[in-house]
């Protein structure tokens, strides 16, 4: 299972007060803003947020390139979420399911190699909701590479995590876009499989 870092708590929390019902809904967050709302918590929010930007900055292997490398893994695999994590040496977590399997590797975010040992368990391993976004993945034609672009195109930025999230009983993609010193969220509802003129990017 995917651990929820810092970064990607940041996403599911900021999403959950995004609106839904554009394409793009772009939202900026100030890198010194203090997503919580706990005062007591602004100068560690504020740290650990200009870390994550300042190693992201200086890496080689962009977010798109990461999702490939992992499902290039196992052919046929779709990415399922993706975050960008400051570490000593920073990487990218990226989960990737493909039928009734579901893969975590964690990839180098300056040279796109494997780092540490693939996580492999099945949709039964998951929990409800994880269940419940995998199973709804298997519906949507866009996938989360096609997101991405549209994301970074929204926020002119580079993307640095992403993910699914259900929000009023509608499944969207949630992509986190670093621009200079600022996070940005953008929330995109895809198209579903079968419905035509439904993409609108």
């Amino acid at each position: 299972m995917l651990s929820k870092k810092h970064l990607f708590a940041l996403i599911v929390w900021s999403a959950t007060l995004a609106a839904t019902g554009a394409l793009a809904d772009v939202a900026q967050r100030p890198a010194d803003a203090d997503p919580l709302g706990a005062a007591a918590q602004s100068g560690s929010e504020e740290t650990a947020i200009r870390r994550v930007l300042e190693q992201f900055h200086a890496t080689h292997v962009p977010l798109s390139q990461a999702m490939a490398i992992a499902e290039h893994l196992h052919d046929g695999s779709r990415t399922a979420d993706i975050s960008f994590e400051a570490f000593d040496t920073p990487v990218y977590r990226v989960r990737t399911i493909k039928n009734e399997h579901v893969w975590e590797n964690v990839i180098d975010a300056n040279t796109g190699s494997i780092t540490g040992k693939e996580i492999a368990s099945t949709l039964k391993e998951l929990d409800r909701e994880d269940l419940a976004k995998v199973i709804a993945l298997k519906w949507i034609k866009q996938e989360m590479a096609d997101a991405v672009q549209v994301a970074e195109r929204a926020a002119a930025g580079s993307a640095l995590a992403g993910g699914l999230i259900r929000q009023d009983g509608k499944l969207n993609f949630v992509i986190v876009v670093a621009t200079g010193d600022h996070l940005k969220e953008v929330m995109l509802e895809p198209p579903k499989v079968g419905k035509q003129g439904s993409s609108r990017h």
